[in-house]
């Protein structure tokens, strides 16, 4: 088995050394191209037959086989799998948090209420909703997921709103506690009120950008292992928690396991907010063609950390679809996954991909074979 880092980049070396890499093209006859005349030239656009468009089809085909696409993830990319349902509404819970835990934990509760009264199938929750985000109080707010019951209230209301109201959850982030390690941690519960999934943030938060922001959440937390997608009643989705969006890899992955939405729970703060919050939501989507939902905290100027807000849907076509400011708020939008195979139809990179010069490796993957 090749090593993730070796196996990241591959070069064809005849491809290196050929100096005319389109010589193969010489060999077409002059007679494939039509002459121009003043009347095939029309706004500067050349109208061939349709014997020819069939012939540079071809030939494109043949070049994006040349290169391997399917080399290009490692194992294969998944298809797409067909969705269980091809429209819904997705609600985004902008919620304010405070430092009385049972207050929040209602609070998320009425929030998910009404926006399963406004008609969504899917509801999104803030990260670390149930608790101020510092490094001081994810070991007070801390809830033992597994045990469940009184030593997890906040995910034991999830699993009963999921239920009563027969949405899937993907329940923003709680700090979790296993024996004596912390985790950031995201349960997803579908519509019977099961557990479906828990991703536990991979990528730590620690910055330091000077006179600006400081945070290391290594300091109490441990990170997570394991990429998470799971199959839910609203379609396979891949689970990533605030900082984890910043890391491509991991997006790339869920895409070639064939998600068709990417939830981000995520806190960004008033620093880099501004400049990447939105810019890194549309380049995941625009990247692997698919939904991204992001969901932040509302904006609490006297907190210790100061979340930017703008809880954002974004299309696979890297456009904005419905967006907040920085109050709470709750925001309900459709999600059409028919414009999935629109898109990647209109710009098919998956067919395109170099398999001869790079590949995406899923170690999670390649070590389950």
């Amino acid at each position: 088995m090749k090593s993730a880092v070796s196996s990241s980049l591959l070069f064809n070396s005849k491809n290196l050394f050929n100096p005319n890499p389109f010589s193969r093209f010489t060999l077409l006859k002059s007679s494939f191209f039509p002459k121009l005349t003043r009347r095939s030239i029309t706004n500067h656009t050349l109208k061939l037959p349709s014997s020819s468009t069939s012939a540079i089809r071809s030939i494109s085909s043949s070049m994006a086989s040349s290169f391997n696409p399917e080399k290009a993830r490692v194992p294969s990319a998944l298809p797409l799998p067909a969705p269980p349902l091809t429209k819904f509404n997705i609600g985004l819970c902008q919620l304010s948090v405070t430092a009385d835990k049972k207050r929040n934990i209602s609070h998320a509760k009425n929030a998910i209420e009404e926006a399963a009264s406004k008609g969504a199938k899917l509801v999104l929750l803030p990260e670390i909703w149930n608790s101020p985000y510092s490094n001081d109080s994810f070991p007070v707010y801390a809830e033992d997921i597994d045990a469940g019951g009184d030593a997890s209230p906040s995910t034991t209301m999830l699993s009963e709103v999921s239920k009563r109201l027969k949405i899937t959850i993907i329940g923003g982030s709680i700090p979790e506690r296993v024996g004596d390690r912390l985790y950031n941690t995201c349960c997803v519960f579908g519509s019977d009120g099961e557990l479906k999934a828990k991703h536990r943030k991979i990528h730590l938060f620690d910055i330091d950008i000077p006179g600006k922001i400081t945070f290391m959440e290594s300091k109490t937390l441990t990170a997570g292992e394991t990429p998470t997608i799971v199959d839910t009643d609203v379609g396979r989705i891949g689970i990533g928690i605030c900082y984890d969006i910043r890391f491509q890899e991991l997006a790339m992955i869920y895409a070639a396991r064939g998600a068709h939405l990417l939830c981000y729970p995520g806190a960004f703060n008033t620093t880099t907010g501004p400049l990447h919050w939105e810019l890194l939501q549309r380049a995941r989507a625009t990247d692997n063609q698919l939904y991204v939902a992001t969901c932040s905290p509302a904006r609490d100027s006297g907190a210790g950390y100061t979340a930017w807000g703008h809880s954002t849907l974004v299309g696979p076509f890297g456009e904005v679809l419905a967006t907040t400011e920085h109050e709470e708020d709750i925001i309900i939008a459709e999600i059409d996954y028919s414009i999935l195979e629109q898109r990647r139809t209109s710009l098919p990179l998956n067919k395109q991909r170099r398999g001869d010069l790079y590949q995406l490796v899923d170690i999670q993957r390649l070590n389950s074979k």
